[in-house]
């Protein structure tokens, strides 16, 4: 099996409860970045039996590899229907590192998208670095430094599709909630580090740190590009608990 498959093995084998699809992981040497999780506690196949009892669903939507990482984006419904993404760190043909970013499934939005629908295939293989650098400009510029005027620059507004449960596809709500403003309708975000930056093809995932409102979150972006413009974004936010809150002393990123 390649990456891919061995990661869509092993996030099936929430559901399955099947121990081998943990075989993809050195449990020896996994570093847990989950702050609400306990590392070396249980180990993955004991807890993966316990917790296919419970009926999970997991979905793998899109699944995405760079070089020794694959990220995937997900949907699961256990108690809660969330959505999710997760990435992977290999290291001699192993998982051994793992972050994720987990929002409760809200929508569709205003433009009738779900936080998960839309294009899947990956293509522009030979595009990637360029994607990539074209993502890192766009994230430092108009995401981190605020300048909101440049959003048009990066974005095809004619076939944009937005998948954030609370926006639809007018950049002006966009600009907004990027430009500090706060009212009932929408919250400020306020991106301040990017610490990764993940691609495949058409496909960019930044990880990002910011703060939405006065939360401090943590920030997945996946954007789709089309002829060296964004066309298509998806995305997760997630609170970062109190460091005194951390179940492990991985950190979030």
């Amino acid at each position: 099996m390649n990456k891919k498959e061995l990661i869509s093995k092993l996030l099936k084998g929430l559901e399955t409860g099947d121990p081998e699809s943990v075989a993809v992981v050195n449990e020896e040497k996994y570093i847990q970045h989950n702050p609400q999780t306990h590392e070396g506690s249980e180990g993955l196949a004991a807890l993966f039996e316990r917790l296919s009892k419970t009926s999970p669903r997991v979905n793998i939507v899109r699944i995405f590899e760079d070089g020794d990482f694959v990220f995937a984006h997900t949907e699961y419904d256990f108690a809660n229907r969330n959505i999710g993404f997760e990435i992977f760190r290999f290291e001699n043909g192993q998982a051994v590192e793992h972050w994720d970013n987990i929002q409760k499934r809200k929508g569709p939005n205003s433009a009738g998208f779900s936080m998960v629908d839309g294009t899947t295939e990956v293509s522009d293989h030979e595009l990637t670095e360029t994607n990539r650098s074209l993502i890192k400009l766009f994230v430092e510029e108009v995401l981190i430094q605020g300048n909101v005027d440049k959003l048009n620059g990066y974005v095809n507004q004619k076939h944009y599709t937005e998948h954030n449960p609370n926006l639809g596809n007018d950049l002006s709500e966009l600009k907004r909630i990027l430009s500090g403003s706060q009212n009932r309708s929408f919250t400020s975000v306020n991106y301040s580090k990017c610490h990764r930056l993940l691609a495949e093809g058409n496909f960019v995932l930044s990880v990002c740190e910011g703060h939405v409102g006065t939360v401090h979150c943590s920030l997945f972006d996946l954007y789709r590009l089309e002829g060296g413009k964004i066309i298509e974004h998806w995305d997760t936010t997630e609170e970062i608990p109190d460091r005194a809150l951390w179940k492990n002393n991985n950190g979030k990123f």
